[in-house]
């Protein structure tokens, strides 16, 4: 396997893990009934768990650039 195709494979495997992280985090905040606070346009805000997705795929533009 050729050093290309070696990051385009550990890529997709870190990506499939952030979405498993994403999914478990959504289920807990779920189960603890507590908000998400992230950054937004510089802000910090407050998602209720009831407003978020269960699973938020990760979307690419297209291939990756080596």
């Amino acid at each position: 396997m050729d050093n290309k195709a070696e990051l385009i494979e550990k890529r997709k495997k870190i990506i499939a893990g952030l979405e498993k992280t994403y999914q478990k985090l959504v289920e807990f905040k779920r189960y603890k009934k507590t908000p998400l606070i992230i950054a937004r346009n510089g802000e910090i805000v407050e998602i209720a768990p009831e407003e978020l997705k269960p699973n938020t795929p990760y979307i690419t533009n297209g291939d990756m650039k080596v």
